[in-house]
């Protein structure tokens, strides 16, 4: 079984029936966090992100199961379950981590149509990235720039190529 990431605050996500994704917001709970050194930003999304007002606009657009002669009725998102979450794990407010690849189910279609397309986190360098790194693997991605004089200013004046 590959890894799988967990969903956090402001993954974006898409209805099959929808015109346009919207952005995952994290209501039932100011806990648990990903990522997030500040515990800030990146709540951990679980399968209690259920109803409406989950996401931040609250719409995928027009809802193609929601006719209306030439047009369609606007989607308003109300999530009724998850799915292919992640089982081991349960936090306090009850609920279990929601996976990239996790769907919801809303009361229109019946069945899981809202899926994931980004999961929100993102890597981010830092310090400990590079003290940490491989020296002799860095070499060979980047053979101009020695990771050990990183911490070293060196002033160019000017560079021609010819």
């Amino acid at each position: 079984m590959s890894q799988k990431y967990a969903v956090i605050q402001g993954a974006l996500c898409e209805c099959q029936f929808g015109d346009f994704p919207d952005k995952l917001k994290v209501l039932s709970h100011k806990k648990y966090y990903a990522n997030d050194p500040n515990g800030a930003d990146k709540l951990i999304a679980t399968t209690m992100e259920i109803g409406g007002s989950t996401f931040e606009k609250n719409t995928f657009g027009q809802c193609k199961l929601q006719p209306t002669g030439s047009s369609f009725k606007p989607c308003q998102i109300v999530v009724t379950k998850w799915d292919n979450f992640y089982k081991n794990v349960e936090f306090s407010n009850g609920g279990k981590i929601i996976l990239e690849d996790s769907k919801a189910t809303c009361p229109i279609s019946g069945s899981p149509c809202i899926s994931i397309i980004t999961h929100g986190q993102s890597m981010e360098g830092s310090s400990s990235s590079v003290t940490e790194s491989n020296e002799e693997i860095q070499h060979q991605i980047n053979p101009m720039v020695n990771i050990n004089n990183l911490d070293e200013i060196t002033e160019i004046k000017e560079v021609k190529l010819t």
